[in-house]
């Protein structure tokens, strides 16, 4: 068995099933994504021990944490984990200081040495300065702080990230953000995010997770740049389009042919095209002349896209146009409109790796 984290397990909820294989390195962080109820939360609980699956096995650095066959369940506490979610869940009764010493004073460490060890983590996170508060007397962003401090306060052999920025005011986003940047380095974790900003940040690697199951893995910037899930290429920006593989780009499966630069496809194999809103253009008349790649659509809705306007069709391709065009054009949801999207523009290659 790799060093690391390895995971191998399956989760079944009524009628949702998670079944998964994940592995972190040692000082990797892999960040998992995926639209709501695809997955995540359910993956980290399990890690965590806060919930035991039906069938799998979870193994860190060569401990097994969890093995179904061999009726195996450590307890979290047992586990050498940390754990950083949403909310800090510190504990209100407590002094900030005593909220990090709480770790190691379970552990069986010394009052006093369990102080110090918190002073430290306090001063690593900048927030040495709150240590004689109550929690409720602290902003998010040092809530959050303190709560990191108390996560790394446990000498985890692994950190689980539940999106911890999501509770953060957008101002203090940023400089939390680089802390944990700075705190995760050589340190292994699993972050679970929503934002791209996040995990281009802190993450190594990237697993995408989709009805249960994992539909794309890869170094960050490379699922990011040539995604092959929609969910993917929708966090990045994306336009992303599936068929198969054809002399000169890609058959959708209602026929649609979209013109492309193929990159290592095979005829007739599952292929993928990839392209930027900016790349398609929206008209409300059939366009003159023959161009490639002509899609009719129904606006499915307008939305402010920095100084431009993202025309989102039903079918799921967007476009990007000034606030000028659209006025113009008098887009309105479920409008008509033929989008024609650059050949030169588009990407065609193999939906799998």
């Amino acid at each position: 068995m790799r060093a690391g984290l390895h995971v191998e397990v399956a989760v079944r909820r009524g009628d949702f099933t998670l079944d998964a294989t994940v592995h972190v390195a040692p000082g990797e962080v892999v960040a998992v994504l995926g639209r709501n109820g695809s997955g995540k939360s359910t993956l980290l609980a399990a890690v965590a021990g806060l919930l035991r699956p039906d069938n799998g096995r979870i193994v860190l650095d060569g401990r097994v944490l969890t093995d179904t066959a061999a009726g195996v369940a450590l307890p979290p506490y047992r586990r050498r984990i940390g754990l950083l979610a949403q909310q800090p869940l510190l504990f209100p009764h407590l002094s900030v200081l005593d909220n990090v010493a709480f770790a190691p004073l379970a552990a069986g460490t010394r009052r006093r040495v369990a102080r110090e060890v918190a002073r430290r983590h306090l001063t690593e996170v900048d927030a040495a300065e709150f240590a004689r508060r109550r929690p409720g007397q602290l902003s998010g962003g040092q809530a959050q702080r303190v709560a990191l401090a108390r996560a790394l306060a446990a000498d985890p052999d692994l950190l689980l990230l539940d999106e911890p920025l999501s509770a953060v005011d957008v101002e203090l986003a940023p400089a939390l953000r680089s802390l944990l940047q700075t705190m995760l380095a050589e340190r292994p974790a699993v972050l679970v995010t929503h934002q791209l900003i996040d995990a281009l940040v802190l993450a190594d690697r990237v697993v995408v997770l989709d009805g249960g199951r994992v539909v794309e893995q890869g170094p960050t910037r490379e699922v990011l740049t040539r995604p092959r899930s929609a969910f993917a290429a929708r966090l990045a920006g994306l336009n992303l389009v599936s068929g198969t593989a054809t002399v000169g780009g890609l058959r959708t499966e209602d026929g649609t042919e979209l013109s492309g630069l193929a990159d290592s496809t095979v005829l007739g194999a599952a292929a993928v095209a990839v392209f930027t809103p900016a790349a398609v253009a929206v008209y409300v008349d059939p366009p003159k002349g023959s161009p490639r790649n002509v899609v009719h659509d129904r606006v499915a809705a307008l939305e402010p896209n920095g100084t431009l306007v993202r025309v989102r069709g039903v079918g799921g391709l967007a476009a990007d146009i000034t606030p000028a065009s659209a006025v113009e054009l008098g887009l309105h949801a479920r409008a008509d409109v033929w989008f024609v999207v650059k050949a030169a523009e588009v990407a065609v290659y193999p939906a799998s790796v």
